[in-house]
């Protein structure tokens, strides 16, 4: 039966075939009155889609799934309770499409840490309907949980904020990036493109850290002010005691020598991670922070009001995401998740589009 029971989805069905897309109804839950139905018009693919799908967490998934937490559409249904959302709204959705909105947490706006949370797509409602995401023709989310997009913003640009974007906002505001402070965002893929932009937008003086000589050219044109090279012998001791904190936007932790980084944070500085990596972090000793006094730490997504705050700071400040596009279909979604797995090239987000053309104009 298709919508409003089922969404039409593009859905893995073995992760030993990963990337071999099938298209198929899956179950909506049952709408409710907070609720807002979403006609998708575009998707961002994430890493997290990719590490999902391929085991790589090592998480059990349900099976089949639709994944993509990056979404754009239009309102095409809203509750009765869903306040500063109509019908034909442009609106968006990020990794988050639900939580209990009652205990502390949520009431501290950490909504993105409560314990009750449900992931927008492969996590469980109380009805036991699995949540599917944004490879599909709609999504259902809570009002909560779904930001009208600021008219001044593309949509296969936006997308991607959903999540790479507010993942490296989130951070950089609760540590402070601004004015004085000087910040490093180690990694320049699709999250650290996010950090590096909106670190510059904040104000605060950026720098890349990176493996890769060949994205220099990219980093300044974002707006660094230096990009350092990892390979080069002996990289980190002219840096050291420079940085108020180090984004980690990076899936390659596990092969760090983490000391050299650390070696570069100013006492008592941060070294925080949003790229999280399969394999485990390497062995670390407490005296490995003792010469900085540094911390190590993470955070997931981020709150109502980063996300609101970080679109409305995109339009304002005309920030633009790195985006190549494809039109979704199974060959479409195969190649976005095989060229994100091998790191082909991709500069540096993806962003599926044409979904009018699979699905006709959904109302």
């Amino acid at each position: 039966m298709p919508y409003p029971e089922t969404t039409d989805a593009f859905v893995v069905t073995d992760i030993k075939k990963w990337s071999d897309f099938k298209r198929q109804e899956v179950p909506l839950k049952k709408f409710e009155d907070d609720d807002v139905d979403i006609a998708v018009d575009a998707c961002g693919v994430c890493a997290s889609d990719v590490h999902t799908i391929t085991g790589g967490w090592g998480e059990e998934i349900p099976l089949p799934l639709c994944v993509g937490h990056e979404i754009i559409g239009r309102a095409i249904k809203i509750g009765p309770k869903v306040k500063g959302i109509k019908v034909g709204d442009r609106v968006g959705v990020g990794a988050q499409i639900s939580a209990d909105l009652t205990c502390g947490n949520c009431k501290a706006n950490n909504e993105n840490y409560c314990p009750n949370q449900i992931d927008t797509y492969g996590a469980s409602y109380p009805d036991g309907t699995i949540s599917q995401g944004g490879y599909s023709s709609h999504v259902r989310a809570h009002q909560y949980f779904t930001f009208k997009i600021p008219d001044a913003l593309d949509t296969a640009l936006a997308a991607p904020m959903l999540c790479a974007g507010l993942t490296s906002y989130s951070p950089l505001k609760r540590l402070g990036a601004g004015p004085g402070k000087k910040v490093a965002i180690l990694g320049l893929g699709g999250l650290g493109h996010f950090g590096v932009l909106f670190s510059v937008a904040l104000g605060a003086e950026t720098y890349v850290i990176s493996h890769s000589p060949n994205k220099r050219e990219d980093a300044l044109k974002m707006g660094a002010k230096d990009f350092i090279v990892t390979k080069e012998k002996n990289w980190a001791e002219p840096w050291k005691f420079t940085f108020d904190f180090i984004i980690n936007t990076a899936d390659a932790t596990d092969r760090f020598n983490l000391p050299d980084y650390f070696s570069t944070l100013k006492v008592n500085g941060t070294f925080h991670m949003v790229g999280f990596p399969d394999k485990p972090l390497p062995t670390m000793m407490a005296q490995d922070f003792a010469p900085t006094g540094c911390y190590i730490g993470a955070s997931h997504i981020g709150n109502r009001p980063e996300m609101e705050e970080m679109l409305d700071l995109a339009a304002k400040q005309n920030i633009k995401s790195w985006v190549e596009t494809i039109d979704l279909s199974e060959k479409g979604c195969k190649e976005a998740v095989e060229r994100v797995y091998k790191n082909d090239n991709v500069k540096f987000r993806f962003t599926l589009v044409n979904y009018d053309k699979v699905f006709g104009k959904r109302a």
